[in-house]
């Protein structure tokens, strides 16, 4: 948590080839993840980063963003997007031991707590997965599992890799764990979009303009209007029907209606 542990932290991760990512977040109320902590380990030494109290973090976009260093992490898209929006990092060369996992069963997809008891005699204590990750100082519970969530990430890495090199799997879970990282690395509103059903252009055009407003304001686009009331208030304008009651029935604030009107109707 000081400026003064940078070096340590860089002279460490100078040289070594292998480094496992975690990252522990709030978003909850925001646009934007906020990240709280960054952890990360290689070979027998964790750092957890107070991304708090150390706003300048700009020594890491060299080191993350090598493609001479593998990062190890376990459902990477979350944390490469909490990485890309909070540190301006897109990570390039990505093994995701959820995928890995997924390739070995057969498709099962595990939590990181059963992968890591497959493979070691360990049951993870989970109790701080919800945990208020904003809140100052840091109980020794919540750095406890913070500093687990990276620990057995190499050496789960390790093992797994075996058994894909075997299977000849090894070089589609390099290439799927790198695409899934990517998603990490571009905005949100390209991957939401994509969750909407055969939208037309108006329904599009809506749900844009709700993505604008949502990232301006830096509040979930839920606070504006729920996914559910796109199609109707797409009938609405189609119908060139402007009935202020019922649009404010679906805005959850005035703001948002009064720029509704003004900006899309």
């Amino acid at each position: 948590d000081s400026y003064e542990d940078i070096e340590f932290v860089k002279s460490n991760l100078k040289d070594v080839n292998l480094i496992g990512i975690d990252t522990e977040f709030d978003w909850r109320n925001t646009y934007f993840p906020k990240l709280s902590l960054l952890q990360i380990a290689i070979n027998k030494k964790i750092f957890l980063i107070d991304c708090l109290r150390l706003k300048d973090l700009r020594f890491l976009k060299k080191i993350f963003e090598s493609k001479k260093k593998l990062f190890i992490l376990h459902s990477s898209r979350s944390d490469a997007t909490v990485i890309y929006t909070n540190l301006g990092i897109k990570m390039k060369n990505v093994f995701d031991i959820q995928i890995a996992e997924k390739k070995i069963n057969g498709g099962k997809i595990m939590n990181y707590g059963n992968i890591v008891q497959k493979y070691f005699p360990v049951k993870l204590d989970k109790s701080e997965t919800n945990s208020n990750w904003l809140r100052r100082p840091f109980t020794e519970n919540q750095l406890s599992y913070a500093a687990n969530d990276v620990n057995y990430l190499i050496e789960v890495f390790k093992k797994q890799l075996k058994i894909l090199k075997k299977k000849n799997l090894d070089k589609k879970t390099y290439e799927d764990s790198q695409n899934e990282s990517s998603f990490g690395n571009q905005d949100f509103y390209i991957s939401r979009l994509k969750k909407l059903k055969k939208p037309s252009k108006l329904e599009k055009k809506i749900f844009l303009w709700r993505e604008q407003q949502a990232k301006k304001r830096n509040i979930p686009p839920s606070y504006i209007f729920r996914n559910k009331d796109l199609k109707y208030l797409s009938k609405i304008i189609k119908n060139d029907n402007l009935d202020k009651q019922l649009i404010k029935k679906i805005f959850k604030d005035s703001k948002s209606v009064q720029d509704f009107l003004k900006e899309v109707f």
